[in-house]
């Protein structure tokens, strides 16, 4: 399993998400766990709160390309601001090696962020599962 930790600060009044970029290997569990706070460094409180996240190979103007791929939105702390994202073996061995680009909205009621953003490297691997 790839875990990558990520703090982030999200301001919801800004509107603006967050960019990382993240690295899937085709064939293997893939996990990043990430901690949002506020600007005051508190907690971001997610209860009542769902996530939604894909991949895509573009989203390039006039692009109609569907989802590659979903990823798990899993909240570990609603009230502590943490969740992860993860994906199993099985969907990340049908993802093609390259670039692509995701995002992970979540939403309230009527209420939606997009919460954070940014492209993934998929690289192939070599052998095959044990």
């Amino acid at each position: 399993i790839i875990m990558a930790n990520n703090t982030i600060t999200f301001d919801p009044a800004s509107g603006v998400s967050y960019s990382t970029n993240l690295t899937i290997n085709t064939g293997a569990n893939f996990k990043s766990t990430f901690k949002v706070v506020k600007p005051d460094k508190s907690a971001f409180n997610f209860t009542g709160y769902s996530g939604s996240s894909q991949l895509v190979k573009s989203v390039a103007v006039g692009a109609t390309n569907p989802a590659t791929a979903s990823f798990t939105v899993g909240f570990t702390s609603a009230a502590g601001g943490e969740f992860n994202l993860s994906m199993g073996s099985t969907t990340t061995r049908t993802i093609k090696p390259g670039r692509y680009v995701w995002d992970m909205l979540v939403s309230s009621g009527s209420t939606i962020y997009r919460l954070v953003e940014g492209n993934v490297l998929v690289l192939g691997g070599i052998s095959s599962a044990p």
